[in-house]
């Protein structure tokens, strides 16, 4: 995890696990997506609040092909 970033949610299939970050961006608030650790997908929103919502909405899309939570 990168300076600054908060981790809000891990979950784990078939060996691998996936965390969701955010962190504060130059311009606003910006959500990781990494698997086993390496980033496959950021981006920026202008809030927090945006940024939470949109890895909400992620972690349930992911829920539903079979992940499973995991801290």
């Amino acid at each position: 995890m990168t300076t600054g970033a908060v981790r809000l949610w891990r979950l784990r299939k078939d060996h691998m696990w996936m965390d969701a970050q955010v962190a504060p961006a130059s311009a606003g608030v910006e959500v990781r997506i990494c698997l086993d650790g390496e980033p496959i997908f950021t981006e920026r929103f202008a809030t927090r609040a945006l940024a939470v919502d949109d890895a909400d909405r992620r972690l349930r899309d992911l829920q539903r092909a079979g992940w499973t939570s995991h801290w």
